[in-house]
């Protein structure tokens, strides 16, 4: 996967060596020579320049990147001007920093894919997220053992959990499931909510769009992620 990530502050920093350390290719970006200067050495590349400057960021291989990432915090308009920018570049996925409440309708406005909270949310959830294809999002118990959620795939659609046989084949403990509801609001539209079920049991059984929730060893999580 090729990323470009915009500010390298300490989660984009961060964001950048991790996934760079998971073996892709990452374009860091600062208008800070010192902050570009010290990652350098431990991200595949680092770039110098004013990412709200147009005729500067067409010249980045924008068509060739899966993911672009505007990390920058510490100015919310810069932070906005940027993501708008690479909106209107079309680029193919666009996630974006949220400082704030006011923040995040501005960016889900302009119409990011994601909007990343870096106070609540760490750059190893979000490298783990980003890597592993399918997962919604993953909390680390230690180096070891992880909780994860991911979108059920399509084959195991109507099938209960003893059908799979998550244990037996995967080594792998299905905690519960997460459903989206539509439920109406008080202005007659429909909004979409998280519902998450009680605890699985064997014989629950599976739909399309369900998330699981997944406990065991991250290699046995990597080893059921990619036999999807």
């Amino acid at each position: 996967m090729k990323y470009i990530i915009l500010g390298l502050g300490n989660f984009g920093a961060s964001l950048a060596e991790k996934l760079t350390a998971s073996g892709n290719e990452v374009i860091g970006i600062d208008i800070k020579m010192n902050r570009v200067d010290a990652l350098k050495e431990k991200i595949t590349h680092t770039i110098c320049l004013d990412a709200t400057d147009e005729s500067t960021v067409t010249g980045l291989p924008l068509k060739d990147t899966d993911i672009v990432i505007v990390a920058v915090g510490e100015n919310q308009g810069v932070n906005v001007m940027i993501t708008a920018l690479f909106k209107n570049l079309g680029v193919k996925r666009l996630i974006s920093r949220a400082v704030n409440s006011l923040h995040e309708n501005v960016l889900n406005a302009i119409g990011v894919d994601e909007i990343v909270h870096p106070e609540q949310e760490s750059a190893e959830r979000w490298a783990k997220k980003l890597c592993m294809r399918g997962v919604v999002d993953s909390f680390e118990l230690n180096e070891y053992f992880s909780i994860v959620e991911i979108k059920l795939p399509s084959r195991y659609e109507n099938k209960t959990i003893e059908d799979v046989k998550f244990r037996e084949r995967y080594n792998l403990l299905v905690l519960t499931t997460i459903k989206n509801a539509h439920v109406p609001t008080n202005i007659g539209k429909r909004k979409t909510i998280i519902d998450v079920q009680s605890v699985a049991t064997p014989h629950l059984l599976l739909e399309k769009d369900d998330i699981l929730v997944l406990y065991g060893s991250n290699k046995d999580i990597k080893k059921f992620i990619s036999s999807k």
